[in-house]
């Protein structure tokens, strides 16, 4: 009794710490997506990137209207110079102020600045397809390592069970051998049995803890912290009666793929890039007004010399708001003749990457339909592999069964019943890959097709 007393009293603070200790944070499917396009990197710089597409497009746009700019100068000079206020040459030290508002506005330039709008308004278009696939980049990567942490953790479940079955078949065998029912090659024969179910248990706990970790550098997440992966709650025969044709998943591609899109409005850009060089070679006409005035003021003038000549420096007022005010305006042709074949330079590059844009955008759209075409037909084996591997499953367990007890009575040897373990291993582990991997197909369908939403997550 006291030994009784002892023992637990031993064991009570160890329960106590165990249930102090906190649980693993349970991770859905869901919240690992969110986390992950709230962190990621790449889709951060590709956003950023499109802020400076945006700024770029108001540029365009502002470049067609005037430009406007205000000046001042304030100087002095000392010796001879021209004093506007007299109209003539003056030897001394005078100070100059003048100031004027200046307007230019480009008429024609060979459809420059309207090409240039429309390939920075292109741009955009693309950049914000680019950031729209980045996403879908993302969740699709998400559900790829999601779907195999949560494989890992199935099959680890499975290795702990066949080890913990075998290893209790090796205890029974054990007793056996003592009691002379069994030889002791059958105990030695079962051990061998449990530590190959122990090693793969291990292994199997070694491929959880490294793709964990690879999740969780996606998430950007910190390593320390212990989570636990949730299996989506998904109807699975929902996503197996999912049906839809391979042109109509086609065309829906066509229509939302961003990389396609992108590619698409990359080339248009590149089009209008050549375009606007071309404006570049032919001559500009552009309007220009000029409004200002000054004021002078000579330093050191006797006062009898003023006396005489009260206009010599007139008050500020008088000259800079109406003696020296003027106005210019008129129009400027410019006419490019020789400029170091810049501008033949920069027609040539964007004629190449304007056909490199177009070699892009067919590249693209035969990887499109290469996409569709694997998809469709891996969702069709996915379905049809997730019902074999049912059927291969209970038949293998059902085997093992039997063949378990012909093992215990002896009607058996051990390599038949070692092959029926194995058989029903893997048989477990290819029933849960196929249901995973059809658990997330419908995410790779929409990748596909490129209707890849965090909104569409909830099946």
């Amino acid at each position: 009794m006291k030994n009784l007393v002892a023992l637990i009293a031993l064991f009570i603070p160890v329960l106590v710490l165990r249930a102090q200790e906190p649980l693993p944070k349970a991770l859905t499917f869901e919240e690992a997506v969110n986390i992950a396009l709230r962190n990621s990197v790449t889709l951060n710089q590709q956003r950023n990137q499109l802020e400076i597409n945006q700024i770029q497009k108001s540029a365009a746009i502002a470049s067609m209207a005037p430009s406007i700019s205000a000046n001042l100068f304030a100087q002095q000079f000392n010796g001879n110079s021209f004093d506007q206020q007299q109209g003539q040459v003056v030897n001394g030290v005078r100070d100059a102020v003048r100031g004027n508002i200046s307007a230019n506005l480009t008429l024609f330039n060979g459809f420059n600045q309207l090409n240039t709008l429309k390939q920075n308004n292109n741009l955009l278009e693309a950049q914000s397809y680019n950031v729209k696939r980045t996403q879908e980049d993302i969740i699709n990567t998400v559900s790829i390592q999601y779907l195999q942490v949560l494989l890992d953790e199935e099959l680890l479940k499975i290795a702990r069970e066949n080890y913990e079955s075998q290893n209790a078949q090796y205890n029974q065998v054990k007793e056996q051998v003592a009691l002379g029912a069994r030889s002791p090659v059958d105990e030695y024969n079962q051990l061998s049995l449990a530590k190959g179910a122990e090693l793969r248990m291990l292994q199997a706990e070694t491929t959880l803890n490294n793709d964990k970790a690879i999740l969780t550098q996606t998430l950007l997440i910190d390593p320390f912290e212990e989570y636990q992966v949730v299996k989506p709650n998904w109807d699975i025969g929902l996503i197996t009666g999912h049906a839809i044709t391979l042109e109509e998943m086609y065309n829906t591609a066509k229509e939302n793929r961003g990389d396609f899109i992108r590619a698409e409005r990359n080339e248009t850009a590149a089009r209008f890039g050549v375009a606007a060089t071309r404006g570049g070679l032919t001559p500009t006409l552009s309007a220009f007004f000029d409004y200002g005035s000054a004021y002078n003021f000579i330093r050191d003038v006797p006062d009898s010399v003023l006396a005489q000549n009260p206009s010599l420096n007139r008050p500020f007022e008088d000259q800079f708001g109406s003696d020296n005010r003027y106005k210019t305006y008129g129009l400027n042709l410019s006419i490019p003749i020789l400029n170091g074949l810049q501008s033949r330079t920069r027609l040539v590059q964007n004629k190449v990457a304007y056909e490199n844009a177009r070699i892009n955008t067919r590249n693209v759209e035969v990887t499109l339909k290469a996409d569709v075409l694997r998809t469709s037909r891996n969702f069709d084996l996915a379905k049809r592999s997730y019902t074999v591997s049912q059927t291969q499953a209970e038949a293998a367990e059902v085997a093992f069964q039997f063949e378990s007890e012909r093992y215990n009575l002896g009607v058996t040897n051990f390599v038949d019943f070692a092959q029926a373990n194995r058989a029903m291993v893997q048989a477990q582990t290819d029933r849960a890959q196929a249901e995973y991997r059809l658990l997330f197909q419908k995410i790779l369908l929409e990748y596909a097709m490129g209707t890849l939403k965090v909104e569409g997550l909830q099946q």
